[in-house]
């Protein structure tokens, strides 16, 4: 049984995640930096940063950086399908987006990757 996750990149992709590498960094330094100002309001604030914990994680696969980083990505975009300053609507493509991502590589976050998630949002809720 193939999983799509594994197989060989395209060029195509090849080039998107060279543009998204370049600013890494900075997604994901916006991705923890609103986790810490809403990691209480989100319920899908573990899933948020196990993603997190594997696009940093070393030995996770180009591909699946790939499609986490760009889910993250358009968690911190400022503009998205729906406004986040909404109540309970504004968030509910940033979470849709996140669950798709996970769904698609479900296989490379691992219970490691979760239990960091968990440790990170225990951090963050007694941050302040």
């Amino acid at each position: 049984m193939s999983v799509e996750w594994r197989e060989p990149m395209s060029k195509a992709e090849m080039q998107a995640l060279r543009r998204a590498a370049r600013d890494e960094a900075g997604i994901l330094a916006e991705v923890l930096a609103m986790m810490r100002r809403l990691a209480r309001a989100l319920p899908f604030s573990e899933d948020v940063l196990a993603a997190y914990v594997c696009v940093r994680d070393p030995a996770t696969s180009k591909r699946v950086k790939f499609i986490l980083l760009a889910a993250l990505a358009y968690l911190v975009m400022p503009l998205d399908g729906i406004p986040d300053v909404l109540p309970l609507l504004g968030f509910t493509d940033d979470a849709a987006m996140i669950a798709t991502a996970i769904a698609a590589v479900r296989g490379a976050i691992t219970p490691e990757h979760r239990e960091e998630a968990r440790n990170l949002l225990d951090e963050t809720q007694y941050a302040d």
